[in-house]
């Protein structure tokens, strides 16, 4: 019984430890963009779209292609109805009547029928526009990869920015707990004021209270990267990559002398395919005018009793068949199809404006988007210089007060300033990373 309770719980203990594997997740910035581009839900969705624009296709081609149907058709009058038909037909008398039932009281027939379209001119418009629809899906699945690599980018960059924030912050403080520590024992000795005592204790207290803020939005950085992956939202993960080195990979010049080409961007082509869907609504409107013509051919069974015996093998049935066309012209509807004509025309318009106009806003946001990425890697270069200075002006400052020939107003403000050069190099970086995914979102460019 005690070996049997050992193997439970070895089993137990190795599923659980396999659960918590399963829900470890390692990613550098590359991997973690290429999970996402197969499990992030939005971009599932519209993989989905594209799908069902692929079954929609073919679903307006079936309809111009040979439809067969069949009916099976049973009848049983509870009670006949009843003619009257003259009597001097039978031999009475004329001016009176004599009511016959005609047929018999059941009936059975089963028949099949082919139809095929033959000319429709809204067919041929639906074929296209189920081809323009499709490419709309595709074009809407770019899009959303590309916005869903860019919200990955910020995400990773959120990570790695609470990560190095963190670090920074838990040296800034052991080194003002030493300070402090320091300039207590000094201030026991009566060699220093009490008042550098407490200017150190109120950096430390902002120091603290700021290392807690940042391990707290630490925790919700990696949860907002776990839902834009598509993962559990309380997954572990780890980053592989670090901000310093994504920082410099990032920094490309090239980006901001390349030519665009507008034609080649998303935003574009999905404004150039709304002028085109506006065409063919247009040709269909159109096409209302044209005739229509559709063919079959039936064939079927019918058999006749008075009693229910239709499935009796030697029941006698009739067979008959018929082939048809059907034409069908327009003539007049009140002006109507010119109306809705007229109305397509008149939202081709508005696309064609539309169209103009992306192109327009699309040449602005592209040297928007080229000018933040440029003052971006600027700042950046001048917040790494600005970050050595205050370094250098902290450390001097530190040694001129531990020197008794500096104040503890003077330490105070140069490591406030220290401080918040290091929280500006952080941003300075993540900004680099996060202006350049935005211009390559713009730009289709991965």
């Amino acid at each position: 019984m005690k070996q049997i309770s050992i193997v439970v719980f070895g089993l137990f203990f190795s599923m659980h430890v396999l659960a918590q594997e399963n829900n470890s997740y390692s990613f550098s910035l590359t991997e973690a963009i290429d999970y996402a581009l197969q499990n992030n839900r939005t971009a599932k969705n519209a993989q989905h779209d594209i799908a069902a624009a692929e079954k929609q296709k073919w679903e307006t081609t079936a309809t111009g292609l040979p439809q067969i149907s069949a009916t099976v058709d049973y009848q049983n009058f509870l009670k006949q109805q009843v003619s009257a038909i003259p009597a001097e037909f039978f031999d009475g008398n004329p001016g009176e009547f004599t009511e016959v039932a005609f047929g018999t009281k059941q009936n059975a027939s089963a028949i099949a029928t082919l139809s095929q379209k033959i000319f429709d001119g809204s067919y041929l418009v639906g074929l296209q526009s189920a081809k323009v629809y499709l490419q709309i899906s595709k074009n809407a699945k770019q899009k959303t990869d590309l916005e869903v690599r860019k919200a990955v980018i910020d995400a990773y960059g959120n990570v790695l920015l609470s990560e190095e924030s963190v670090k920074i912050l838990q040296k800034n403080l052991e080194t003002l707990q030493k300070n402090l520590d320091d300039t207590t024992k000094i201030f026991e000795n009566g060699l220093e004021e009490q008042e550098s005592v407490e200017q150190l204790q109120i950096t430390l207290s902002g120091v603290k209270s700021n290392l807690k803020n940042v391990e707290r939005l630490k925790s919700l950085a990696y949860q907002m990267f776990n839902i834009t992956l598509g993962i559990d939202i309380n997954a572990n993960t780890t980053l592989t990559d670090n901000l310093p080195s994504l920082t410099s990979q990032n920094i490309s010049l090239e980006l901001l002398e390349n030519n665009v080409d507008i034609e080649n961007t998303i935003d574009y082509k999905i404004a150039a395919n709304d002028k085109t869907s506006k065409e063919l609504l247009l040709k269909l409107e159109k096409s209302k005018a044209l005739p229509t013509l559709n063919g079959f051919i039936n064939g079927g069974y019918s058999a006749f009793s008075n009693e229910f015996d239709f499935l009796d093998s030697d029941k006698k049935w009739f067979g008959s068949s018929l082939f048809g066309v059907s034409l069908n012209i327009p003539i007049f509807s009140s002006l109507g199809r010119s109306a809705a004509t007229q109305r397509a025309k008149i939202n081709l318009s508005k696309a064609e404006n539309d169209l103009i106009e992306t192109e327009q806003k699309l040449k602005l946001q592209i040297a928007s988007a080229k000018s933040d990425y440029q003052f971006a890697i600027e700042d950046y270069d001048n917040k790494k210089q600005n970050l050595n200075l205050a370094e250098r002006i902290e450390k001097k400052n530190q040694s001129k007060f531990f020197e008794g020939v500096g104040s503890s107003f003077e330490l105070r403000q140069a490591q406030t300033q220290l401080y918040t050069a290091q929280q500006e190099f952080l941003q300075a970086m993540l900004d680099v990373i996060n202006t350049k995914a935005a211009l390559e979102t713009i730009l289709n460019t991965i």
